[in-house]
């Protein structure tokens, strides 16, 4: 499927597509920041989560995301997760959750994660010119970051936007 999405008459991301997740346990961090601590938070929030993972002897099954519940001019109210096998035991920061089943719009952005705005504005016009109505939360799963190379315009970021009715 990510061959079939970076193949994309659009400019900046790949061409979305529908589709339908399956339920999937995850370990989170929540988290509520200014926005200008985006870049202090990430770092410490993911090697947290990933230390609590393994020290439960725990694996994720694919790569880490953020869940955006909420995001206005001056705030991000998200989640660090990684999908997980068997549900987490709560510890610290960390929580066990279960992404439920969904119908959503997908898409791929690569590139450096300073356009991953224009990518979800971009995401957004499409989705509004199939006719479909997004939910209020969004989230990105980091498939390809700075651990995958140095170079950020290899770097993909999936965007997911949950769709209602």
């Amino acid at each position: 499927m990510l061959e079939q999405l970076l193949a994309s008459p659009l400019s900046g991301i790949a061409t979305p597509q529908i589709t339908q997740t399956e339920d999937q346990p995850i370990a989170v961090i929540h988290v509520t920041i200014p926005r200008a601590e985006i870049q202090q938070v990430m770092g410490p929030g993911i090697s947290e989560l990933m230390a609590t993972v393994a020290a439960q002897g725990l694996k994720p099954t694919g790569p880490w995301f953020t869940h955006h519940l909420r995001i206005t001019p001056d705030t991000f109210d998200f989640e660090i997760g990684v999908p997980v096998t068997t549900p987490v035991k709560a510890a610290g920061r960390v929580k066990p959750g279960l992404w439920p089943a969904m119908k959503v719009a997908r898409s791929v952005y690569q590139g450096p994660y300073e356009g991953l705005g224009q990518a979800w504005g971009e995401f957004g016009a499409w989705i509004e010119q199939q006719g479909l109505t997004p939910a209020q939360d969004l989230w990105e799963v980091y498939v390809a970051g700075p651990e995958s190379g140095p170079d950020p315009k290899t770097w993909r970021t999936e965007l997911n936007r949950p769709l209602l009715g």
